[in-house]
Formats: structure tokens, C-alpha cells, sequence
């Protein structure tokens, strides 16, 4: 047994499906949740619903062909269209330091909860101990475990959180499949909040780095797709139990911090408590799972990327705290970047379906043409609901 846990914490597998999906689950995960859920109430699960199997469609296309061709999206995008992977690694880099802005604040905020310290101060330390993971010798499995740990204590506190909330789960099962209105802003800012941008590369690129590459691998690599899919999805579901749990009693959440306010008012201090540790989790995760899979988008178009690797981390985390510190939280653009991602996935799962149909690129790998199929829907429902969203924004 020992043996089988050793192997587990040192999985690469393991270890890509929980940065992609503590990746996905920051500051604006939660503040998205608690937004929706208090605007839609039960019928927000059937915007969860949507966004899952967008989601599954996105990630398993991904993963198995850059899993199968070895190579970094931007390379693939590349291949493709002769500058296509350079517009891309600009669209991920912007959209990865925007995010990190807020989730630099998310981090400062939970500490602000815990410690009473600034949200300043909590930011600068969280920046502190993201750049000690990067400049470690071993920073790959520090991240990993990192990852894991975090990710496990997040479903965890949340699922006490759901349980002393109590939510009306018939009511909540029903609307998930049957919903009074369906709101195409929350499904497209959903999955731009969890696959869109740099998030859907996070596993991915972490896969191609432990070598697990080719298309003798691309069992391992659907598997850790899957897994990462169902953590985030099990955040997102507990989330929205809690949220509901307490809507639902006619309960009304502090706008300026609508997720607070979910675990507040169903566990009290505690509960408070437990949101300063979930925030944190959840953001200082995400700082460094933004700033990894950002960075990787470089490392490809020259050795000395390759090479300066560890400043560049160090440098991309202290972009966006310096931006956090001048212009403050950005409680609205979580909102909009999650969003103005979704509109990044139709581009980047597009190019990436182009190289999987081009034998010159792929090889002999054949791509399943169900996944294909599942991914141009993707790509067309996904670019149809941002077109909507942005020209309503």
C-alpha cells in the first residue's frame, strides 16, 4: 500500500490532472460561482452542466494530440500557420498576467482573513512563496505537491461547507436538467474560467515536460485529462451547493465579496475562516500554475528561454503583483478575463484540430474522429457564445 501511495504522489499523471484544475479554481472561480448562483439560483446547475461537457470536449482534444506529437501548443500552432503559435503565446501570456493580477489579490484577500494582515502585504508574501517554488532545484515537484495538497484541502473544506448549508438537492437536480432560463454569459464565462486561456495547457504542457509523449501514451494522457476535468468539476458542483444552501433560505451575499459571504453565512466564523484558507488555496495555486504554463509558451522559440526559464517565472509573477499593487483588486475584470478567455479557446482548440487532420505535423498518430467531431462543436459553440457575450459586454 506504501508502494501504490509513493507511486501516486510522484505521478505525472496525478500530478498534471491537479495543476490544471487548481489552475482553474482561483479567485474568479469562486467569485463566478457565488455571482451565478445568487442571479440563478438552482438553475445555475444546468450552466455547470454545459460548461462540464464543453470542457471534456476542449481537454481531450488537447491533451491527446499535443500529448501524441510531443509538441507545446505554440509549436503545434505554429506548424500549422506560420505565426499562428507566436499570436497564440501573446493572447496566453496577456490573458495568464491578467489573471494573475486577480489572483494575487485573491491570494492577499485570504490571508487578509486569516492574518489580518493588508491585502498588499498578503499578496507580496504569496508572490514570495511562488517564487521560492520556482527557484527550488526540485520547482517541478514542489509545484506538484504544492498542487495536491492545496487541491484536496479546498474539496475538502468546501464539502463541510456544503453540508452545514444545506441545499435543497431535488431542487438542484432538477433545474441542472431543466432550467427556468439559461444564460449564455455565465456558460461562456464558466468555460473560459476553467479551460479557456492558458488553463487548458497547464496539464498538457506538464505532461510534455515529464516526457510522456507519443501515441503510446495516449491512454495515460486521457486519463489524466479526465481526472483533471471531474476536480474541477467537483469544486464547481460543492461550490454551487453551498452558494445555493444559502440563497435558497432567502439569505442575500455581500456583493463586494459574494464568496465570502457563501461561507460565512453557512458556517459562521468558521466558516469565514474556511474561506480565507479556500481563497488562498485556491489563488496561490493558480499564481503558479498561470506563471508555469505562460512561460512554457517560450521555451520553445528559443534556447535562451529554455535557458532563463526560472527568472522568467520569477519575473512573470512580479509583473503582476506590481500591476496588483498599483491598480488594486480587479473585482470586475475576473469576470470579463474569464469570458475574453472563452474567446482564446475556439482560436487555440481550432489549430490545434487543424494539426491533428495534417499527417505532415501528427505523424501516424490518428486522432479518434468522435474527438474530432466533439471538438469542432466545441469550437463553434464556444466561439458563437463569446461572439454574444463580448458584443454584450
Amino acid at each position: 500500500m506504501k508502494r501504490i501511495l509513493s507511486r501516486l504522489s510522484h505521478s505525472p499523471i496525478i500530478a498534471a490532472a491537479f495543476l490544471m484544475a487548481t489552475s482553474a479554481i482561483g479567485p474568479g472561480f469562486l467569485t463566478q460561482t457565488a455571482v451565478f448562483t445568487n442571479t440563478l439560483l438552482a438553475s445555475f446547475g444546468f450552466v455547470i452542466l454545459i460548461s462540464i461537457i464543453l470542457d471534456i470536449g476542449a481537454q481531450m482534444n488537447i491533451w491527446k494530440i499535443l500529448g501524441a506529437s510531443g509538441m507545446r501548443a505554440q509549436e503545434l500552432a505554429n506548424k500549422v500557420f506560420p505565426g499562428a503559435g507566436y499570436f497564440l503565446t501573446f493572447l496566453i501570456v496577456v490573458g495568464g498576467l491578467a489573471f494573475n493580477t486577480g489572483n494575487l489579490a485573491g491570494a492577499g484577500l485570504g490571508l487578509n482573513v486569516l492574518t489580518g494582515w493588508s491585502t498588499e502585504t498578503g499578496a507580496v508574501i504569496s508572490a514570495a512563496i511562488a517564487i521560492l517554488i520556482f527557484v527550488n532545484k526540485q520547482s517541478l515537484r514542489w509545484m506538484d505537491l504544492f498542487a495536491k495538497v492545496l487541491g484536496l484541502v479546498m474539496i475538502l473544506l468546501t464539502l463541510y461547507v456544503v453540508f452545514v448549508a444545506s441545499p435543497p438537492m431535488g431542487e438542484a437536480i432538477k433545474k441542472t436538467f431543466v432550467p427556468d432560463k439559461i444564460d449564455f454569459m455565465a456558460i461562456i464565462t464558466l468555460v473560459g474560467g476553467t479551460v479557456g486561456g492558458y488553463i487548458s495547457f497547464a496539464g498538457a504542457h506538464r505532461l510534455i515536460d515529464a516526457g510522456l509523449t507519443g501515441p503510446e501514451h495516449t491512454k495515460e494522457v486521457s486519463n489524466s485529462a479526465v481526472s483533471a476535468i471531474l476536480l474541477a468539476s467537483i469544486m464547481r458542483v460543492l461550490l454551487f451547493l453551498a452558494a445555493l444552501g444559502v440563497v435558497s433560505k432567502g439569505l442575500s451575499l455581500d456583493s463586494s465579496n459574494p464568496a465570502a459571504s457563501v461561507f460565512q453565512l453557512a458556517a459562521g466564523k468558521l466558516g469565514y475562516m474556511i474561506f480565507g484558507i479556500v481563497m488562498w488555496s485556491a489563488a496561490i495555486t493558480s499564481v503558479v500554475g498561470s506563471a508555469y504554463t505562460s512561460i512554457s509558451f517560450f521555451r520553445s522559440f528559443h534556447p535562451a528561454f529554455e535557458k532563463n526559464e526560472k527568472p522568467m517565472l520569477v519575473g512573470f509573477v512580479l509583473i503582476a503583483l506590481i500591476v496588483f499593487i498599483a491598480i488594486g483588486k480587479p473585482v470586475k475584470t475576473l469576470l470579463i478575463v474569464g469570458a475574453l478567455n472563452g474567446f482564446i479557446l475556439p482560436i487555440s482548440l481550432g489549430l490545434i484540430l487543424l494539426a491533428a487532420s495534417n499527417k505532415k505535423i501528427i505523424g501516424e498518430y490518428k486522432h479518434p474522429l468522435f474527438l474530432k467531431i466533439f471538438g469542432l462543436l466545441v469550437v463553434v459553440a464556444t466561439l458563437y457564445l463569446s461572439v454574444k457575450t463580448i458584443s454584450s459586454l
